[in-house]
């Protein structure tokens, strides 16, 4: 019965997947309104999860999904940034 460790699952906000939280990036909004992707998952605020696909973050920069389940206005810089990230991540 050991190894037999939960891994905690959280749903993708554009593709309504549920996957386990190291296959997303969650991206927070402090109570001050300041919106910022957090690496950690432990930074305070209202959080939401997104896939480390470039699909995913295209869906809900193209339907505004973050802007709506954080109540804020999400800038296109912060799309970048998820890309780049994950970028990053994939090898070629």
């Amino acid at each position: 019965m050991v190894g037999n460790k939960k891994i905690p699952l959280r749903k993708c906000i554009a593709s309504g997947e549920m996957k386990p939280k190291k296959e997303l990036v969650r991206i927070v909004r402090s109570k001050e309104g300041e919106v910022s992707i957090d690496l950690t998952g432990k930074k305070s605020g209202r959080g939401a999860y997104l896939s480390k696909d470039k699909d995913c973050i295209l869906l809900a920069k193209k339907k505004n999904i973050l802007a709506g389940q954080l109540k804020a206005t999400i800038d296109d810089s912060l799309y970048e940034e998820l890309l780049q990230l994950v970028d990053k991540e994939k090898p070629s």
